[in-house]
């Protein structure tokens, strides 16, 4: 279990576990700075479970998965032993997709489910994107249609050495998200919020809005900022500010 997940701070006996889930490309130790931005008194109360997939971090050379299906079957046995206090979920962009099929796994296979889900910076399950497909692009054209994500540094795009090794798993999520197919289930009976950035030039806040057909229980939060917004300071403290609103209620 612990190269399948990021606990900046394990905890014994935590009263709620979040389980992040990152963008494409993006590594499970994004998340470690939320365990460091709780307040002091809750730092036993919350545990941040940040989920690793393979090919990133400290896995880097394990080949990523290309097939959310093969996500869900594999991931979700891995949760099982943190599943015996209240946990919730968080997913960015990519992640939401993610996070989204664990929970209809956890539904179908236990009888689960998390106190609540936010869905960050991403397209509903339910809705193709408008963007023609980049996973099968020439590497040029790849990176090329990364600039427009803005979630690379130029510095990095630009470095041959790190491209190559960073595009196996690149190409690879966006072969998950690109090759996706919903498949329509009974609503949730928990809690959805759909985080919108204002700013954000990749999903647009009726693409976030949508997420609204998967819940009985719904809420639209706009945040300020791009698609990457998740690391905003302000926005970290409201959601972990949520986090300790769960508890409390």
């Amino acid at each position: 279990m612990d190269s399948w997940l990021v606990r900046p701070q394990p905890l014994q006996n935590p009263k709620l576990r979040l389980f992040c889930c990152a963008y494409a490309g993006g590594s499970g130790w994004i998340f470690r700075p939320w365990a460091q931005q709780l307040p002091k008194n809750t730092r036993a109360d919350v545990e941040i479970c940040a989920i690793e997939l393979p090919g990133r971090g400290k896995r880097l050379l394990e080949p990523a998965f290309t097939d959310l299906d093969e996500i869900v079957q594999v991931v979700g046995p891995q949760l099982l032993p943190l599943l015996d206090r209240p946990f919730a979920f968080f997913g960015h962009s990519m992640g939401a997709l993610v996070a989204f099929e664990l929970c209809r796994w956890l539904r179908r296979a236990l009888a689960l489910k998390p106190l609540h889900f936010w869905a960050s910076a991403a397209r509903a399950p339910h809705l193709s994107s408008e963007l023609p497909p980049m996973h099968n692009l020439s590497k040029a054209d790849f990176i090329e249609r990364l600039k427009h994500y803005q979630g690379t540094p130029l510095s990095v795009l630009n470095n041959a050495e790190l491209m190559d090794l960073m595009l196996p798993t690149l190409r690879a999520d966006f072969t998950v998200l690109e090759t996706y197919r919903y498949q329509p289930r009974a609503p949730f009976d928990f809690p959805i919020t759909g985080l919108w950035g204002e700013n954000d030039n990749i999903v647009s806040q009726t693409e976030v809005a949508a997420w609204q057909v998967h819940t009985s229980i719904f809420r639209l939060e706009a945040i300020a900022g791009d698609h990457f917004f998740l690391q905003q300071p302000l926005f970290v403290q409201t959601l972990l500010s949520a986090l300790i609103e769960l508890i409390d209620g």
